[in-house]
């Protein structure tokens, strides 16, 4: 099902992106349905991964949100071993795809490109518009002012040819016209009634007389009835497929790996067998010559060219007389020339060759990264479908759309830098792949720990951590309620509570920075408190009075701790001996200490008043 949408979805984005190329030729259904047919084959690469994805987050989604993969976890079946067999399914789907690569698209793509050209090249089915020229018949331009479409007569029709050249021109006017192919639905006949030609008139010896003059004769022709034969080739002619077998340029597509690879290495000895005749050819140039004098007797001519005196070259050019001298720069700029003209076209060549090296690489990867997409797809989606745990074609299709618009990001990056040359071809091709082979392994580990990385909660609650938003508490009245609290218990509790938060505020309201690092009474006595406090406070969730619930939501939600390390712990020793950086840290958790002083004052006023409410009621 995911397959036959996410094919749905290709061939309609290469309908819009073709739409201009079929649209108003006069194709057949049949070869429309046959371009559609060769479209939806060839873009298969596309739909499968995505279906893969798609589904697979759709199954995991589904057993997720249904309780059933939590069953099967809590049975003591792990997630690896709950995918096992759709991983079978995945790797002969895997190994199905490369067979197709391989053998069935290079004869897919041959038909769909011959067939494309074809269609672009189809001439469009003629339609004169009223009120302005029309300009798609190649050599003429046509004006009608109006039109009956019922009857297929034209009105007040003006044509100009050019199909002699331009000197030549011919313009003729009539009131009425009928048009219709012929036959062979090669020529347009024209059928003009009432009207009048006009034709330049040149010939050779009016051309010779006149040639200084503005003035050019022409004919002139008045009839009732003519007919004209324009040429309109109105055939679907349909492009062979070894047209496009024997392009070197696009020879590529029709390939599988052994003729790739084939062409690939003599391409390749083609380019090197050219490097050698340019090195060659440098070498025979008279400014390089002196290279091929080289001899075992090289020392000896090195050691007399130090001896001799040699004049230098500018000197021996000014003694020359001047048009030897104009001479001489003329030959060195002629030569320059032709030598960069002629190594430029031979560079054209190596260059149009390695493209063609480039793009036989880029189709012979792509035998590969077809399977191995799929199998990676299969191992982003189906852990993320068992991480958020919905299923349907709401939440999966928005997943999958967004991871896949990042690899057909990367995708295409790495196509498109393997096909400039940018980038190594296995690079460039594997691009995607390396970027997304990791994110499948990091989603596979987090779906067989049972991780929250798609958990809203755990996201949200870090953010208010780092923005130090605070948390409240929320109580609601239960309507059925076990255990009733002790209120003098609770009032107690709370005397006792306060007692403990007037000793720490005594002893650590102003620590030292030794005391800070250093000193493990500060955490116990914080941590009595804060346990005593989130006791009393759930023990006044089961009450049965809404002004002690909206009491108790008053209360501030402490902080878990305001120092980065335990104390005495190895991290705090580094801290507090490395002094410029446990300055900072301390006078950071000063605003943590005010704040926690004034939560614990909040309490202390909180607890007073609670024990009013309860001795009211």
């Amino acid at each position: 099902m995911t397959f036959v949408i996410c094919l749905f979805l290709v061939l309609m984005q290469f309908l819009w992106k073709h739409i201009e190329d079929m649209v108003g030729k006069g194709l057949d259904m049949k070869v429309l349905g046959e371009m559609f047919l060769y479209a939806s084959l060839n873009l298969i690469p596309l739909a499968l991964p995505l279906s893969i994805l798609l589904a697979s987050i759709m199954v995991f989604g589904n057993l997720g949100e249904r309780l059933e993969l939590l069953a099967i976890k809590s049975a003591g079946v792990p997630l690896l071993k709950t995918m096992k067999p759709l991983i079978f399914l995945i790797i002969f789907i895997s190994i199905g795809a490369f067979f197709f690569q391989n053998y069935a698209m290079p004869k897919i793509q041959v038909k769909f490109f011959s067939l494309l050209i074809s269609i672009r090249q189809k001439s469009p089915e003629l339609d004169i518009p009223e009120g302005v020229f029309y300009k798609d018949i190649e050599n003429y331009n046509i004006f009608v002012d109006k039109k009956n479409r019922k009857t297929g007569m034209l009105y007040d029709v003006m044509i100009y040819d050019v199909s002699k050249g331009f000197n030549s021109m011919a313009v003729i006017v009539c009131d009425s016209a009928s048009m219709k192919l012929s036959e062979d639905k090669l020529s347009l006949v024209f059928t003009m009634h009432h009207g009048q030609q006009f034709q330049n008139f040149q010939s050779d010896n009016v051309g010779s007389v006149n040639k200084s003059t503005e003035f050019v004769p022409y004919s002139r022709e008045d009839f009732k009835r003519k007919q004209m034969m324009i040429p309109f080739d109105a055939n679907f002619n349909r492009m062979e497929d070894s047209a496009l077998e024997e392009n070197a340029g696009s020879s590529h597509v029709s390939k599988n790996l052994a003729e790739l690879k084939l062409s690939i290495d003599s391409m390749n000895l083609r380019v090197d067998s050219m490097n050698v005749v340019d090195r060659r050819q440098m070498k025979s140039y008279s400014h390089l010559s002196f290279r091929n004098t080289y001899n075992d007797n090289m020392d000896s001519i090195v050691n007399l060219a130090q001896e001799v005196e040699i004049a230098p070259v500018d000197s021996v050019f000014d003694n020359k007389a001047l048009d030897v001298q104009s001479s001489i720069v003329r030959n060195a700029s002629s030569k320059a020339e032709n030598n960069s003209n002629e190594f430029l076209f031979r560079s054209m060549s190596k260059v149009a060759t390695q493209k063609t090296i480039n793009r036989n690489w880029v189709e012979w990867h792509q035998k590969f990264t077809l399977s191995f997409a799929c199998f990676i797809f299969f191992f982003i989606g189906a852990p993320l479908g068992s991480i958020i745990r919905k299923g349907g074609l709401g939440m999966p299709i928005v997943v999958s759309v967004i991871l896949f618009i990042i690899y057909y990001i990367f995708n295409n990056v790495g196509y498109k830098m393997t096909r400039d040359g940018v980038w190594i071809h296995w690079v460039g091709m594997w691009f995607s792949s390396f970027i997304l082979f990791p994110l499948g392994v990091f989603l596979t580990y987090k779906a067989m720990n049972d991780s929250v990385i798609l958990n809203a909660e755990a996201y949200l609650s870090f953010f208010k951590k780092l923005f130090f938003i605070r948390e409240k508490r929320h109580y609601q009245l239960k309507d059925v309620i076990i255990a009733t609290p002790d209120y003098e218990e609770i009032t107690e509790k709370t005397n006792l509570l306060n007692n403990e938060i007037d000793t720490y505020l005594t002893r650590f309201k102003n620590m030292g920075y030794k005391m800070y690092w250093f000193n493990k009474e500060y955490d116990n006595q914080f941590t009595i408190i804060k346990n005593e406090l989130e006791t009393t406070i759930n023990s006044l969730a089961n009450s049965s009075y809404t002004d002690i619930l909206n009491k108790a939501e008053e209360y501030p939600v402490l902080i878990s701790n305001q120092r980065p390390f335990a104390p005495a712990s190895t991290g705090a020793k580094l801290f507090a001996y490395f002094i410029p950086v446990g300055i900072i840290v301390r006078l950071i958790s000063v605003l943590f200490e005010k704040r926690l002083n004034k939560d614990l004052l909040k309490v202390k006023r909180l607890n007073n008043e609670l024990q009013l409410i309860i001795e009211r009621l």
